[in-house]
């Protein structure tokens, strides 16, 4: 139960509203995929990408952004990956998104990822848990 003094909810972190003296329901899980190598963009092109999709999220209450960056060709992470996930670590430092949940750390078995699926149960179908998939970042939002 989530103590009416409550600003947050303890579990998912969803902002808590009253209406007429009671407390609102936790908002659903929603959840959205974003391909950010779609159309073969440079890096600076991804980026801007990213942030516009960021702030989208925002806008439409998406509680976890699954983006696509790649992995890149050369086997060592590409440019979008590496540049993306500065930037996603950035936004978490400065509080304007929550976490980051790297794709080949996306295991059942992670303790980051036990508690994220505790939190919210529907990412036990995400298509790319338990796929070590270096070429995903999920963002969760506020």
């Amino acid at each position: 139960m989530i103590e009416a003094s409550a600003l947050r909810c303890p579990y998912c972190l969803s902002e808590q509203k009253k209406e007429n003296g009671q407390q609102r329901v936790k908002p659903r899980f929603s959840q959205k995929t974003v391909n950010l190598e779609q159309g073969l963009p440079t890096t600076e092109q991804a980026l801007s990408r990213l942030k516009a999709e960021l702030k989208n999220a925002r806008h439409e209450q998406i509680r976890i952004l699954t983006l696509i960056h790649g992995y890149g060709s050369t086997g060592k992470g590409g440019a979008i990956r590496v540049e993306c996930r500065k930037t996603l670590s950035y936004l978490v430092s400065t509080g304007a998104i929550h976490s980051i949940y790297l794709g080949e750390s996306f295991n059942r078995r992670h303790g980051d990822i036990k508690h994220l699926l505790s939190r919210f149960p529907e990412l036990s179908q995400h298509p790319h848990l338990n796929r070590n998939n270096k070429g995903i970042t999920l963002v969760q939002l506020f």
